[in-house]
């Protein structure tokens, strides 16, 4: 006598693999894996009603097992992103001085850079060079240029000031 092989479950394994396959595709995205642990419950439940029908009546077993693992993984990882909400909601509070100290730190770091910016500009156009060069470094050029003078800048603000 030969065993004959009942489909009996088979339905709700397909139903089961198709929710856990969705609930997966959920799970795995941000914020939204929230939402996927409804449709993994769902799966497990299916695919389990299905591996008690196909035990009864000897049916194959292969999509319900997978469906069963696939939907428990799934709600796995989608109860693992409540933790992480909850982990980002307690910090939350933080990020807005942590968020403008860094704000803060880019501008400082920025307004350094241009502070030290030096230009150099040159063109050519037939056989003719032009250079430019421009520094923000103003405080050593007046430095110079009064030094070539001969004059001091003490003496010369309190010649402004009396007149």
């Amino acid at each position: 006598m030969e065993d004959v092989k009942n489909n009996s479950g088979q339905n709700l394994g397909i139903a089961a693999l198709i929710t856990a396959i969705i609930t997966f595709v959920l799970a795995v995205i941000p914020c939204v894996g929230l939402i996927a642990v409804i449709p993994g419950i769902i799966a497990i439940i299916l695919a389990s009603v299905g591996l008690s029908q196909a035990s009864r009546s000897n049916a194959p077993k292969g999509i319900l097992i997978a469906s069963l693992i696939i939907g428990v993984i799934a709600s796995l990882i989608s109860v693992s992103q409540v933790f992480v909400a909850t982990k980002i909601a307690k910090n939350a509070d933080k990020w807005p001085n942590e968020i403008q100290n860094i704000v803060k730190e880019v501008q400082d770091d920025v307004v350094k850079d241009l502070e030290d910016a030096n230009i150099s500009i040159k063109i050519e156009s037939n056989g003719e060079k032009v250079e430019i060069n421009a520094s923000t470094q103003n405080k050593e050029k007046e430095q110079k240029l009064e030094a070539l003078e001969g004059v001091d800048t003490l003496k010369n603000d309190t010649i402004q000031q009396k007149k």
